[in-house]
């Protein structure tokens, strides 16, 4: 360990061979640090319940990071001997539609809502504290960061923070108490209040939130006095080949497709422009490129375009990269909800340096559709506004008749990741007064 940097613990629970978009964060920030005289030591669990793999994301490891690892017990390990892939599909953020939930579906969500608070990484907490404080002491580290969700993992900095005075950031990745899904776990009101206790807890004693869009921002700031700072997410420069566009006019999805996130105007669109013009149907092809909810499947059925899907299920990271950079256009759906507008997708700043066109359909007001905006990579639709989905579908497929069709981004730099990474330096090297721990 070079003695000349800044030691910084980062702890987080998704670290590769974890694929999809949790991982990218903190895998990116370990990379670039050094480079701004920090030191990153990363703690993450041994044998963790990840519900999707990506062994080439082991690949992209920091030479000079060091990781630690230690047993965590979840009981996701135990409820998979009775349903392993309901229970891996929750564990993953796919919820079964209310309408079609079976009784064992409502089972596992009572309990991930009602035992598991905040959630089933909660009994990893004390095991962690345990041993970091020890570490934590020998090594003279003074900064500590934790990401999630798992949101169970700022129960280790709040402790670690009362336990020794450290400088602590919390990074939230998603928001907690009004992230999407929180309202399907049936939560008793007991259950809500403490999830609500802890969510403030760590908002009122860490000295630094960090969080990735401006809404969650302005949502924090109405509950904590902390200083909240906005570090979105972002891209790396990829070292993939330029790639042939795909000679049909493929709209791509990449990445998780859950059953909340249906995006039914565009179904509608798609199934009336196969209808209007005739000769779409010769060139349409829909791609489906990560976990996919049954019911998009049945949807898409529903509206006659089964024929025109190409299902090609997961895929590591830098295979999706190539897809995406071969695809004539880039899906960016997001659920239909005044809680998802302050999220803001990972898979946005990966397709909007791939240079091709950007659909995306989310509410009014979503954070993402400034960045959109801003960057030129594509165009936003509410889900009230079917008509201009259908009017934009249409112009992006007589520039790919024309073989026109591309995109012309601007401002993309502020977020690469090392520019990302640079201000988060900044919060890590400013000097924290010290701060008195609110009550825990």
């Amino acid at each position: 360990m070079n003695s000349e940097l800044k030691k910084v613990l980062i702890i987080t629970y998704y670290w590769p061979p974890a694929g999809g978009p949790g991982v990218q964060r903190w895998l990116k920030f370990a990379k670039y640090l050094p480079e701004f005289g920090i030191q990153p030591i990363v703690y993450v669990p041994e044998n963790p319940t990840y519900p999707i793999i990506d062994s080439q994301l082991l690949e992209e490891l920091p030479e000079n990071t060091i990781v630690l690892k230690q047993k965590i017990f979840e009981p996701y390990q135990f409820a998979a001997f009775f349903s392993g892939n309901k229970t891996k599909k929750i564990s993953s953020g796919i919820i079964p539609n209310k309408k079609k939930q079976s009784f064992i579906d409502r089972f596992l969500l009572w309990i991930r809502g009602n035992l598991f608070v905040p959630d089933a990484r909660f009994l990893w907490v004390n095991p962690s504290v345990k041993y970091l404080e020890k570490y934590i002491a020998d090594h003279n580290i003074d900064t500590i960061i934790t990401s999630g969700p798992p949101h169970s993992l700022h129960l280790i900095g709040l402790k670690l923070r009362n336990k020794l005075n450290l400088t602590w950031l919390a990074d939230f990745r998603d928001p907690w108490t009004t992230i999407g899904y929180h309202k399907e776990l049936k939560l008793s009101k007991f259950a809500a209040q403490k999830h609500k206790e802890l969510e403030l807890k760590v908002l009122n004693n860490a000295n630094t939130i960090i969080v990735t869009s401006p809404s969650t921002k302005i949502e924090f700031q109405q509950i904590t006095k902390r200083p909240v700072e906005v570090i979105t997410n972002g891209f790396d420069d990829e070292n993939t080949d330029v790639q042939t566009l795909d000679s049909r006019f493929s709209l791509a999805h990449i990445g998780s497709f859950l059953s909340e996130r249906n995006p039914l105007i565009l179904w509608e669109s798609l199934s009336e422009i196969l209808n209007e013009i005739p000769d779409f149907k010769n060139y349409f092809e829909l791609k489906l490129i990560g976990t996919i909810s049954q019911e998009i499947f049945d949807t898409i059925d529903s509206f006659g375009l089964t024929g025109y899907v190409n299902n090609i299920g997961y895929i590591p990271h830098s295979e999706a990269i190539e897809q995406q950079k071969k695809s004539q256009i880039l899906l960016l759906i997001e659920i239909n909800s005044e809680n998802t507008k302050s999220i803001i997708p990972g898979k946005l700043f990966e397709y909007m340096i791939s240079e091709r066109p950007i659909i995306a359909i989310g509410p009014e007001g979503s954070d993402f559709a400034t960045i959109i905006k801003k960057t030129n990579t594509g165009i936003f639709v509410n889900y009230n506004q079917k008509q201009q989905l259908k009017n934009e579908i249409v112009k992006y497929y007589f520039l790919y008749l024309d073989g026109i069709l591309k995109s012309d981004p601007v401002n993309v730099q502020d977020y690469s990741r090392k520019r990302l990474t640079e201000k988060l330096s900044k919060l890590i090297l400013k000097r924290n007064p010290i701060m008195k721990n609110d009550s825990l």
